[in-house]
């Protein structure tokens, strides 16, 4: 595939995401909420996708917002449901998610990202606006919200909230891909030096708090979670965001854990997906393809002892039923 060889290879800069159609309650988009119309396509490796993942589970909107999980392993035309049946999508019928990006602009010059959502009934693309997501999942579908579902985004908090991703994402979410596919040492030590700045902030912050804002869980966290689930297992080497693993930093171990541990949490991460993902599709990186055997996965369900800084994960709400 040549365009995963050409990571590393040029400076990096994330694509804004094209399609920003907003699914609301009032439809003033064009697109109502409405159960069952909307497919949700992600890959578990990614973890922009994952994001939505955690959010679609913790809010129980399962049989209202149907999922689709893409292969890892990309060709050249992008994510592909090679994990299906006749390597179709059972419900929208098509063998790659650039069909539904055909379906709603022809001749689109873009990339093909997760996560997306479709418009079932049309087959095309609704959004792949990953920011925003998962803010309207939480704020715009809330008439399909599980019986006891966490607030994610309170009003209250939600000044604090922006301004604790926007540092989590410049720095750390997208700082470790930085790093990672940074061509020049300039760039490379740039980034890595942004990526472990900001965690030891973050560091700072949860030594005395249980969660990053307020008492409860809330969308700050999940976005943190996805990119500290990844640590170790790819960005410490493959992204040589090196300086030390996540399981060498105490109180960032120690969270993440908790989290892991939480249902809606650890229940959405596939290690594979991610491990082979991003080792065998980022050749201008890993040119020979080898997927690393470690690290051993089992400490993520050690106890973490976060539960004596008290904190409410779910609120006033209750955990997601057991899977």
């Amino acid at each position: 595939m040549p365009g995963n060889a050409s990571y590393g290879k040029k400076a990096f800069k994330r694509s804004r995401s094209h399609f920003t159609d907003r699914i609301t309650a009032d439809g003033h988009d064009g697109w109502p909420v409405e159960a069952g119309r909307y497919r949700l396509v992600v890959s578990k490796a990614c973890p922009w996708a994952s994001r939505a993942l955690v959010v679609r589970r913790l809010l129980g909107l399962e049989d209202a917002l149907s999922l689709a999980v893409t292969d890892p392993i990309q060709d050249d035309r992008s994510w592909r449901f090679t994990l299906d049946p006749d390597d179709r999508d059972p419900v929208l019928g098509i063998r790659y998610l650039s069909e539904a990006y055909d379906a709603r602009e022809t001749g689109y010059p873009g990339g093909v990202s997760v996560p997306a959502i479709v418009d079932v009934p049309s087959g095309k693309l609704v959004t792949n606006d990953y920011q925003q997501l998962t803010l309207d999942l939480e704020t715009e579908w809330t008439a399909l919200h599980r019986t006891g579902a966490p607030d994610l985004y309170p009003e209250p908090l939600r000044d604090e909230i922006d301004d604790v991703m926007d540092g989590i994402y410049r720095d750390v979410n997208n700082g470790v891909y930085r790093a990672g596919f940074a061509s020049e040492q300039d760039a490379y030590e740039k980034a890595y030096g942004d990526v472990f700045t900001r965690l030891d902030t973050v560091s700072r912050r949860l030594a005395g708090q249980r969660y990053l804002v307020g008492d409860t869980i809330t969308e700050a966290d999940v976005r943190l979670f996805t990119t500290l689930v990844r640590f170790d297992a790819v960005y410490h080497g493959h992204f040589k965001c090196n300086r030390n693993k996540l399981a060498e930093d105490p109180v960032l171990w120690a969270y993440a854990r908790d989290l892991f541990q939480t249902p809606g949490f650890g229940d959405t991460v596939a290690f594979d997906h991610i491990k082979r993902h991003y080792y065998q599709v980022h050749t201008g990186i890993n040119p020979t393809r080898i997927v690393p055997l470690g690290p051993d996965p089992s400490g993520w369900v050690t106890p973490h002892g976060r539960e004596k800084l008290g904190g409410r994960p779910f609120g006033d709400g209750t955990p997601p039923s057991p899977r």
